[in-house]
């Protein structure tokens, strides 16, 4: 519908390039995660963003922390973004 997911969970549009949803649509947060990979590592990252399609599953703008991550528009995933909070415990 708004683009195919590849293996690593990313949404990639049907002629490459990264997706981007409708900019008016997207609400700017700032939510840290654990980011869970398939390779079985971990990272620690951030949700800048959150999309919510009409009639579809959550998305959200994640980066990983180091090692220059790239910004990744993918479907929320509670088993692979662990969302940590933001103070306290």
């Amino acid at each position: 519908m708004y683009g195919t997911q590849g293996r690593s969970g990313a949404a990639r549009r049907p002629g490459g390039g990264a997706f981007q949803p409708p900019e008016a649509e997207v609400r700017r947060v700032y939510q840290p995660v654990e980011v869970h990979r398939e390779d079985g590592t971990w990272a620690l990252g951030r949700i800048n963003a959150w999309w919510h399609p009409a009639g579809g599953e959550a998305w959200c703008r994640v980066r990983t922390i180091g090692k220059g991550g790239a910004l990744t528009w993918m479907p929320f995933d509670p088993e692979r973004l662990v969302l940590l909070p933001l103070s306290g415990i």
